[in-house]
């Protein structure tokens, strides 16, 4: 009797111990699962919808595109409407209802970005008044959302990022201003240091554009790429940033540099809806994710420019 209660009680401790292993695979199972994650988002820049050049309509094709392809969600880089820097208040008032109510047909969540064409009035030639209280970046607020926030997903962290700065003097400079520097510092602290980061930036941090186009020794000027790049990306030092999205070009860039893909993503509206610019035609980025890596593919989405509509 005692042998027999001995075997039961080692079948019991084995059963246990089995018990425990097999919950520990199936956790370490679940983190791998986690971490292998699949999804995908579309990076649409440049858009600069306006009633004129049939644009309405290219921008509708390229939404059914994405439609058709079904990413998790988009990302738009900026530069969604054609101007407000030096427009009156009722063009630009007309612009931004126009890009409200296009949005409405994407059938998935839209994360936008703001744009040196969204900030109202600052070109002399508005006749904007300075105290009118959508001046400046105000009336993106007021009609499209915050300037700069963050947000997860699968894992993933995605900074969006305010990248025009109005330089008092009737001009506009890329530059991350110091509310916003203090703030990503704030959002990194609460982060864990290994999760994948994605930047979105209408302006460039990094670009190639001037050396590509008019001379290996021209540098890019303030209103081409982020006076205070650098800066930013120091901020992200230890973290696990893996790619940063920009716009404003009309072009698309691969830059990689210390693990970084600095992407270009081309335009939804080519050369502002006249037809391809310098080569590139009207498109917008895929980028596929699974796990800690991506890939990426520019999609032409078919838009050809009509000789009525130039």
């Amino acid at each position: 009797m005692k042998k027999f209660r001995f075997q039961i009680l080692a079948i019991l401790i084995f059963s246990m111990i089995l018990m425990g292993f097999l919950t520990q695979c199936t956790q370490l199972g679940d983190q791998a699962q986690e971490k292998g994650k699949s999804f995908s988002f579309a990076f649409l820049t440049d858009i600069h919808v306006q009633p004129e050049r049939n644009a309405v309509a290219g921008y509708k094709q390229a939404i059914s595109v994405v439609n058709e392809l079904k990413p998790d969600f988009v990302i738009t880089g900026g530069d969604l409407i054609m101007d407000a820097l030096g427009t009156s208040y009722g063009r630009a008032d007309s612009l931004y209802k126009l890009y409200n109510d296009i949005q409405e047909d994407y059938a998935m969540p839209v994360y936008n970005t703001l744009g040196n064409h969204e900030i109202y009035g600052i070109y002399e030639r508005s006749g904007a008044d300075k105290n009118h209280p959508e001046y400046g970046e105000k009336m993106y607020e007021q009609r499209i959302g915050p300037g700069y926030y963050s947000f997860d997903h699968e894992g993933w962290k995605f900074f969006i990022l305010n990248s025009v700065e109005d330089n008092k003097k009737g001009r506009y400079i890329g530059m991350v201003d110091d509310a916003q520097m203090e703030w990503i510092q704030s959002e990194l602290q609460n982060t864990d240091p290994s999760m994948p980061l994605v930047i979105s930036t209408h302006i460039p941090i990094f670009t190639i554009f001037k050396q590509k186009y008019d001379a290996t020794t021209k540098p890019n000027d303030s209103s081409l790429v982020v006076v205070n790049g650098k800066e930013v990306v120091d901020l992200f030092e230890g973290y696990n940033l893996k790619l940063v999205l920009q716009g404003h070009l009309h072009t698309i860039e691969d830059i990689y540099v210390d693990g970084v893909h600095f992407l270009t993503g081309g335009a939804v509206s080519g050369r502002w809806w006249t037809g391809a610019n310098r080569g590139f035609e009207e498109g917008f980025m895929m980028i596929e994710v699974k796990g800690e890596d991506f890939d990426w593919e520019y999609v032409d989405y078919g838009w050809e420019v009509k000789e009525q509509d130039q």
